[in-house]
C-alpha cells in the first residue's frame, strides 16, 4: 500500500491573535495528520504564542508582506500537498478535505477555493467588484476562465510549488499564483468554499486602492512577461493607426497637388509608423524568448511526479526531500 501523502498547511499571519487558535485547531481536527505551519509576519501581538499553544509550528518572516511569507514557505517546506489559508478565520476549514481529495483524485496541481459568502458583509465595500474586474482581465488575457483570482484559499501539489517562482512581496501574490497556473496550463480546478466575516476584534490588512493598484501593476508586469506579443502588438497597432491618421491627409494632398506643405505632420506620421514596426519586431523577439523560458520551466516541472491519491486521514509521511522525478 502506498504511504499516505504528507500534507502541510501554510498560514500567513499578521496580528491575528484573536483568530489564529481557531484556524489551527480546526485544521488539525478536520484534516487528521496535517502539519500546520503558521508564519508570523511582523506581528505586534501574541499571534505566535497563541498559534504555538494551539499546536502549530511557528516560524517568523521578518520581510513584511504575504508574498514574502509564501515565497519562504514554499522554499522551506517539503510535502506532497500544500494548503494555503489565511489566519483570519474567514475561510471555512470544513472545505479543506474536499479540496485535498479533489487535488489527489484528479490528479490536479492547483485547486482554487472560490468564495461563497455566508453573509452579505463578508466582502468589504469595493472588494467584490474589484475581484470581478481582475477576474475578467485574467480570463480575457490568458483565455482561461477564472472565477476568484484573489482567493487566499488554495491547495497545491508539490510540483506546482517547486516550479513556482514567487516574486511578489505583498497581497499581489494571489495574482501571481493565478497567472502562473493559467499560463503554464497546469491541471487545475475550482471548488466553492465558505467565506464569512472576520472574527470579532480583528481587522483586514487589505488597503482597497493601494493594494488594488499594486495588483494591477503586477498583472501588467506578468502580462508583458508571459504574453509580450499581445502587449507589443496592441501598442504597434495603436501607433500605426495614429500614424495613418496623421499621414493620410498628407498623402491625399500630395496625390492631388504634388506638394507636401505640412512637413512636421509628415515626419510625425512616418515616426509613428516606424515606431509601430519597432514594437512589432520587439514583440516577435520577446515572444520567442518567452517560449524558450516556458519550455525550460515545463521541463523543470516535469521532474516532479504527479500527486498520488491515498488516504488523507493517516499519519503524514516524513521522508527525505525529493529533488528529481521518481
Amino acid at each position: 500500500m502506498p504511504s499516505a501523502p504528507r500534507i502541510v498547511a501554510v498560514v500567513p499571519c499578521h496580528n491575528e491573535e484573536a483568530a489564529i487558535a481557531k484556524v489551527v485547531t480546526d485544521l488539525r481536527t478536520t484534516v487528521p495528520g496535517i502539519e500546520v505551519f503558521v508564519y508570523d509576519n511582523c506581528s505586534t501581538d501574541d499571534t505566535a504564542g497563541v498559534a504555538a499553544r494551539a499546536g502549530a509550528h511557528v516560524r517568523r518572516e521578518e520581510e513584511k508582506g504575504k508574498g514574502n511569507v509564501v515565497r519562504r514557505a514554499f522554499a522551506d517546506l517539503d510535502a506532497d500537498v500544500y494548503l494555503l489559508i489565511d489566519g483570519d478565520d474567514t475561510y471555512d476549514v470544513a472545505d479543506a478535505p474536499a479540496m485535498i481529495e479533489t487535488l489527489l483524485s484528479g490528479p490536479y496541481d492547483h485547486v482554487l477555493g472560490v468564495r461563497r459568502q455566508a453573509s452579505d458583509t463578508a466582502y468589504r465595500s469595493g472588494h467584490e467588484s474589484g475581484n470581478r474586474f481582475f477576474n475578467s482581465l485574467v480570463s480575457f488575457a490568458f483565455r482561461r476562465q477564472v472565477n476568484d483570482m484573489l482567493s487566499g484559499y488554495r491547495v497545491f501539489s508539490r510540483r506546482f510549488v517547486k516550479s513556482f517562482p514567487a516574486l511578489s512581496r505583498e497581497f499581489e501574490i494571489e495574482t501571481e499564483l493565478t497567472v502562473h497556473a493559467v499560463n503554464a496550463r497546469v491541471p487545475q480546478t475550482e471548488l466553492e468554499v465558505g467565506f464569512r466575516d472576520r472574527a470579532a476584534g480583528t481587522e483586514s490588512k487589505l488597503r482597497t486602492y493601494h493594494d488594488g493598484f499594486r495588483i494591477l501593476g503586477i498583472f501588467g508586469q506578468l502580462l508583458f512577461h508571459e504574453r509580450p506579443f499581445l502587449v507589443t502588438g496592441l501598442l504597434s497597432g495603436l501607433f500605426f493607426l495614429l500614424g495613418l491618421g496623421f499621414g493620410l491627409p498628407v498623402i491625399v494632398e500630395f496625390a492631388g497637388t504634388g506638394l507636401v506643405p505640412r512637413f512636421p505632420t509628415a515626419f510625425l506620421a512616418a515616426a509613428l509608423v516606424l515606431l509601430a514596426g519597432v514594437f512589432l519586431l520587439m514583440g516577435v523577439l520577446l515572444q520567442g524568448q518567452a517560449k524558450i523560458r516556458r519550455e525550460a520551466a515545463r521541463l523543470f516541472y516535469l521532474q516532479f511526479p504527479a500527486p498520488a491519491a491515498g488516504s488523507t486521514g493517516s499519519a503524514p509521511r516524513h521522508d527525505s526531500p525529493r529533488t528529481g522525478a521518481l
